[in-house]
């Protein structure tokens, strides 16, 4: 459905990159609210070695409707080449919330 509230996790390399994918998701109508993680432990294979990081995590609720536009502006935005961008609906919460997520999605 296309009003379904989605949380959606993306990591950034540091603080700066979160902020600014953060302001221009929100300012952009593409996210209603972007909270920032700092300091998340990343454990992660990439070109056929492991790596250890800190990153910081982004939780970013949006709708259904608005994932794809939030996904190639996410693109176009972030620094790494493949990030990290996982959504899952929001299956029950505060029904005020959920519908602030809903009005302020909206394009």
């Amino acid at each position: 459905m296309p009003d379904t509230v989605l949380l959606c996790y993306c990591t950034c390399p540091d603080r700066d990159s979160a902020g600014r994918i953060a302001r221009a998701l929100v300012d952009e109508r593409l996210a209603a609210c972007v909270s920032e993680v700092a300091a998340v432990r990343s454990t992660y294979r990439w070109q056929e070695a492991v790596h250890t990081d800190t990153e910081e995590l982004l939780l970013i609720k949006t709708t259904a409707a608005r994932l794809s536009a939030l996904e190639r502006r996410l693109l176009e935005l972030h620094p790494y080449e493949a990030p990290e961008l996982i959504a899952v609906p929001v299956a029950q919460g505060h029904a005020a919330y959920l519908d602030w997520v809903r009005q302020h999605s909206r394009g």
